[in-house]
């Protein structure tokens, strides 16, 4: 049995193990699909980033692949064509609320509060931290819009948030920044609501260094956020609405076909290490990990647990302070959630006490593709080290 670090034993990472690795595309494999665009002066939104969207709209299943310089910067601009009332060019002002859950990275809501929105958070499920859409229900009475996450890179339940944008008549827009590659009952993710917006940052997937991919179906989805990220100019410099400096670079689009090419193969390697930190954790009272549907797919993006600091007899916070003796990176995605956060606390929707509960319990550990079976198998054994000294880790770490 390991003896955790933080009462004296030897620490299981020495050198210390990161929550997180960016999957690098080879170098070389990277020079070569920019050295065209690079000797032509193409430095930006030229035909690599055409090539790029082309793949990830057939990647996705979808009729449009928009490349912008960032989730955030995506999710700005599809909310802004949404939220408009009569397609992309629309006046300045305050528009109606769009209910967003709270459990969700901060750019959700900034999105929202960019476009003169007010963000009206709602609650998530306990078992999967997914967007509760009984609960949004509750909230939609003069709602804009609904933006729904899919939360560590699991799907959430796509086709509620659906139909509960369909009932109130507004748009559904989802923060899909984990999911490139996850599938819900075999569907990819991308297709669903009248856009989906994903994020290739280092963490991520499919990675490009900084960038975005906006997915719709939709015609005037796709023509108003390919105006927006280019400051809303036609050509004329008369901007139509007020838009971004969000254009993908061509040497982005390089790494992100490189990248994309792998994307199977580091699917793969990601789910077989969730499969074995799942068996792993299994036997740990007060561990769970997020409950996927049947038949879905996750990226894991993310590895998260929930602790029951009653059963497993450590907090989460004790957890974080004993892992971080031996060498193990964490986060604690998403605490304190949205509604807490100083941005945003003149708001008042109400209690999230579910949230509430979540927030203070979720862990994210370790998890990238090159991340060795081995040390997953180390990790677990930190756990369980912490667990069979529960007593001693806790009066340690408080």
């Amino acid at each position: 049995m390991h003896r955790p670090a933080i009462l004296g034993g030897e620490p299981a990472f020495g050198d210390g193990l990161p929550i997180a690795r960016p999957y690098t595309p080879a170098l070389t494999d990277v020079v070569a699909r920019l050295e065209p665009s690079f000797k032509r002066g193409l430095l930006t939104n030229g035909d690599l980033v055409r090539e790029f969207e082309a793949a990830a709209a057939d990647r996705l299943g979808v009729r449009h692949a928009v490349a912008v310089s960032s989730c955030t910067a995506g999710l700005m601009l599809a909310l802004r064509v949404l939220l408009a009332p009569s397609g992309p060019v629309a006046a300045i002002g305050r528009r109606p609320p769009v209910v967003v859950p709270s459990f969700t990275f901060s750019a959700s809501a900034h999105a929202v509060a960019w476009n003169s929105a007010r963000p009206r958070f709602c609650e998530c499920d306990p078992a999967t931290f997914q967007i509760d859409t009984s609960d949004a229900s509750d909230r939609m009475d003069g709602a804009g819009a609904v933006l729904a996450t899919h939360v560590f890179g699991a799907p959430c339940r796509a086709e509620e948030v659906e139909r509960l944008a369909s009932a109130a008549g507004v748009p559904a827009l989802f923060d899909s920044a984990h999911g490139f590659g996850a599938t819900r009952n075999g569907r990819p993710v991308g297709g669903f609501g009248d856009a989906e917006v994903f994020s290739l940052s280092p963490t991520k997937v499919v990675i490009a260094g900084e960038g975005g991919v906006v997915a719709t179906n939709r015609d005037d989805v796709a023509a108003g956020v390919r105006l927006g990220r280019d400051y809303a100019n036609p050509g004329n410099y008369d901007t139509q609405f007020v838009g971004l400096n969000a254009r993908m670079s061509e040497i982005h689009a390089a790494v992100a076909l490189t990248s994309l090419a792998s994307l199977d193969e580091h699917l793969a390697r990601r789910r077989a290490l969730a499969d074995r930190y799942r068996a792993g954790l299994a036997d740990l009272p007060g561990i769970r990990t997020q409950s996927i549907d049947p038949g879905d797919s996750s990226t894991y993006k993310d590895f998260t647990i929930a602790i029951d600091a009653a059963r497993f007899g450590v907090t989460r916070n004790g957890v974080v302070a004993a892992l971080a003796s031996d060498g193990i990176d964490t986060r604690s995605y998403f605490s304190p959630p949205v509604h807490r956060q100083s941005a945003y606390a003149g708001l008042d929707d109400g209690l999230l006490p579910i949230t509430d509960a979540v927030a203070g319990e979720v862990l994210s550990l370790p998890m990238f593709g090159a991340l060795e079976p081995e040390a997953v198998d180390r990790v677990v054994a930190v756990m369980a080290g912490i667990h069979a000294h529960a007593e001693a880790v806790s009066g340690q770490a408080s």
